[in-house]
């Protein structure tokens, strides 16, 4: 059985390769404020200039009951986004900004090798 927490890891170093390689810019990884965690904070270089975007991994394994993109409720949502706006407050942002979700779901039965990828853009609206 795989840790938890390396799969989670394993999956936010997906994202972010996927991210780099559509020409997105990665800022910062694993930002922690008072209301959470961040998993990746990158800007949104090639279709909506100078667009900050915030992007909240989940990862699931296949064949679980619940999707990696079902598994943010309500609660996590909020959290999510008052997270969000602190960060976005504590770096003095001004210009425009949004909220994305990187789905990843990995086949632990076989190669780790094994995933597909979702990205999900503006998931608040």
């Amino acid at each position: 059985m795989i840790d938890p927490h390396l799969l989670g890891r394993y999956a936010e170093d997906l994202a972010a390769k996927y991210l780099i390689s559509i020409g997105w810019k990665v800022l910062a990884r694993n930002v922690r404020n008072n209301h959470g965690e961040l998993d990746i904070v990158a800007m949104d270089t090639k279709e909506t200039p100078d667009e900050l975007v915030i992007v909240e991994v989940r990862c699931r394994t296949r064949n679980k009951v619940q999707e990696a993109i079902e598994s943010l409720d309500r609660r996590k949502m909020r959290a999510l986004m008052n997270a969000s706006n602190e960060y976005v407050d504590s770096i003095g942002w001004e210009g425009f900004w949004r909220i994305d979700l990187i789905a990843v779901t990995i086949d632990t039965r076989g190669s780790l090798e094994d995933w597909t990828l979702e990205h999900i853009k503006d998931i608040t609206s």
